[in-house]
């Protein structure tokens, strides 16, 4: 049984910074692809950030420069560094393992940016 658990969302100010991390378990391909994906009310479930196993990396155009996705494959956790936060980045952040054979989404942290 593969699960992901996120941790570190919060409330901040805008201009401020978080650090959620979502740790997995189970026994998973040594070949995959972590990343974040956030979900507003209203809106659609939109990509982040992904990286892969091999350490290719992918955001998305409203993080670049502010955002930084990172991962530890001893310890299966993938971290998301956010700074320079913005009122339009509050959402629910969803943790994503993905590989050939499966596809896997954890529970979420609430971020919420005040402005």
């Amino acid at each position: 049984q593969v699960r992901l658990v996120e941790s570190g969302g919060g409330l901040v100010q805008a201009g401020g910074s978080l650090r959620p991390s979502c740790a997995t378990s189970g026994s998973i391909s040594s070949r995959n692809a972590m990343g974040w994906y956030r979900q507003a009310p209203g809106n659609r479930r939109e990509l982040v950030a992904t990286i892969t196993s091999g350490g290719t990396i992918d955001y998305a155009d409203s993080v670049k420069g502010r955002f930084t996705i990172s991962r530890d494959n001893a310890k299966k956790t993938v971290y998301l560094q956010m700074n320079n936060l913005k009122p339009e980045d509050t959402a629910i952040y969803y943790c994503n393992l993905a590989a050939i054979a499966y596809n896997y989404w954890g529970q979420g942290t609430q971020v919420t940016v005040s402005s």
